[in-house]
C-alpha cells in the first residue's frame, strides 16, 4: 500500500513539476501593448496591420535593424511597447504564432461573413507581407542552429506560403473610382 501511495505521489510531483516548466518555458507570442491594441482593433483589415506590424518588429529584433533613432523609438515604444526581446528560435515561433492568429482572424470573419469586403483586403495585406517574409527567412534556413528554430522557420515559411495561394482565390480588384477617371482622361499629344 505504501509502495502505491509513493507511486501515486511520485506521479503528482512529476505531472506539477513537468507543467511547471512547461509554463516557464512558454511566452506570449504579442507583447502586451500589441495584445491592447489587437483587442482594441474592432476592423479586420486594421487588426491584420497591427499583426503585420508585430511580424516587423520580430523581424527588426532578429536583425538588429531597431530604429537608431531614439526619439523615433521612444515614440513607437509608447504606442506598441518596448520590442520583444527572446533568441531567433524565439522570435520565429513569435512570427508563426502572430501568422496563425492573423489567419485565425481571417477564418472567423470569413465564416461569420464571407462577403465581407474585409475579407480580400486583408488577406492581400497579410500575403504581401508573407511575400516579405519568405525573401526574408528563405535565407536563413542554412542558417539555423537547432530543431526548433527550423521548425518554426518551416511552419512560417508554409503559412505565409499558404496565405500567398489563397490571393489566388480571391477575385480580381476593380480599379478604384479615382483609378478609373484616370484612365478616362483624354491623352493629349503636344
Amino acid at each position: 500500500m505504501k509502495s502505491i501511495c509513493l507511486c501515486l505521489f511520485t506521479f503528482l510531483f512529476l505531472l506539477v513539476f513537468s507543467s511547471a516548466v512547461a509554463s516557464a518555458q512558454s511566452r506570449d507570442h504579442l507583447t502586451p501593448k500589441e495584445v491592447e491594441l489587437v483587442q482594441d482593433t474592432q476592423f479586420l483589415d486594421q487588426r491584420i496591420e497591427v499583426f503585420i506590424r508585430a511580424i516587423e518588429r520580430r523581424l527588426m529584433v532578429m536583425n538588429g535593424t531597431e530604429a537608431s533613432n531614439a526619439k523615433q523609438l521612444k515614440k513607437e515604444a509608447e504606442i506598441w511597447g518596448d520590442l520583444p526581446k527572446g533568441s531567433r528560435a524565439q522570435l520565429l515561433s513569435d512570427i508563426d504564432h502572430i501568422l496563425e492568429e492573423a489567419i485565425t482572424n481571417i477564418d472567423d470573419v470569413s465564416t461569420k461573413d464571407e462577403k465581407s469586403p474585409l475579407l480580400a483586403k486583408s488577406v492581400r495585406k497579410l500575403a504581401a507581407e508573407a511575400m516579405q517574409l519568405k525573401t526574408q527567412l528563405l535565407p536563413l534556413r542554412d542558417q539555423t542552429k537547432s530543431e526548433d528554430e527550423l521548425a518554426s522557420l518551416e511552419h512560417v515559411l508554409e503559412n505565409g506560403q499558404s496565405i500567398i495561394d489563397a490571393t489566388s482565390k480571391l477575385t480580381p480588384m476593380l480599379p478604384t473610382t479615382k483609378e478609373k477617371k484616370k484612365s478616362e482622361k483624354p491623352k493629349t499629344d503636344n
